[in-house]
């Protein structure tokens, strides 16, 4: 039996805790249910921490005391950096997540392709994911600070956060799928939101073009198979057609900007695929080829 929603959305309050901003948690539920509806099925860990229960987090691994009580625990290993007000945390501007198994009964911890989705779901929502970070990565937290410091929130000051719940996605996006829906009648939702959706709708275009321009015999399901990927062709600067389009979109969508999505594989999209290579730690050859789509759509 899947795991209902209302059970995941309840724990994640109950989770979450007492003194959460009403916007970051309003934010976090949004999370956990759009999640849902993409078949993902993800639980909050963590929300308001007070600076007693940091000091005891931070004592992890360390010796450790805050105002004289000693927090020291060496026995278990270093899970953040953070002392009491140095985390977002501690003002109810944070939270963590992790996936759970399809009945709800078992956390799931693994940093996949589902793992990254929610975190997407979360930045489109307005958190700012620690699995960004460049340094000390922080997987499952997202937190939204309304651009003040720890200083400034120590000081009192509250931030000023508006709900994103309602809000519309990118227009590009929302542009994109328009033109999908109306050259490969996709029949997705313009929301303006990149979601796997939306990534097979530019699968069946990629198969649709393969198959009208190389005869190549494809099924349009939209599915990454081993025969989608053995028949894509290589393009380069100064291909123009459609092809090259479904590259700038997807290219677009993975915030790789190539310019005008005009079809055309020109100075903007070479530089803007030369960037995504770069990022993905694949070939840097300007060139879209096996490697290229299948990092875009595997």
């Amino acid at each position: 039996m899947t795991v209902a929603l209302g059970t995941l959305l309840e724990q994640s309050v109950k989770r979450m805790g007492n003194g959460m901003n009403p916007v970051v948690q309003a934010s976090a539920l949004e999370m956990v249910e759009r999640a849902y509806n993409e078949g993902i099925y993800v639980q909050i860990s963590a929300g308001y921490r007070t600076f007693e229960e940091q000091a005891s987090l931070y004592g992890q691994g360390r010796v450790y005391s805050y105002n004289g009580k000693n927090y020291s625990n060496l026995a278990k290993p270093i899970v953040t950096n953070a002392k009491p007000g140095q985390s977002y945390h501690n003002f109810g501007l944070a939270i963590d997540f992790f996936i759970v198994s399809d009945d709800g009964k078992r956390a799931i911890w693994t940093v996949d392709s589902k793992w990254q989705r929610v975190a997407a779901i979360g930045k489109d929502l307005g958190f700012k994911w620690g699995g960004d970070w460049t340094s000390f990565k922080d997987y499952p937290h997202l937190e939204m600070t309304g651009g003040l410091s720890y200083k400034q929130l120590q000081a009192g000051k509250k931030p000023h956060i508006t709900s994103s719940k309602t809000s519309k996605g990118d227009d590009h996006i929302i542009s994109i799928q328009k033109t999908l829906n109306s050259r490969y009648k996709t029949n997705i939702e313009g929301d303006g939101f990149y979601g796997p959706k939306t990534r097979m709708a530019l699968i069946k275009g990629l198969q649709a073009e393969l198959n009208k321009q190389f005869n190549k015999k494809l099924v349009v399901d939209g599915k990454w198979g081993p025969k989608t990927k053995a028949a894509v062709v290589t393009i380069k600067k100064g291909a123009t057609c459609n092809i090259t389009w479904i590259l700038q979109a997807a290219l677009y969508m993975e915030g790789f900007n190539p310019g005008p999505l005009d079809a055309i594989f020109g100075e903007n999209t070479e530089m803007a695929l030369y960037k995504y290579q770069k990022a993905k730690k694949i070939t840097a050859d300007k060139q879209a080829g096996q490697e290229t789509w299948n990092g875009l759509f595997a």
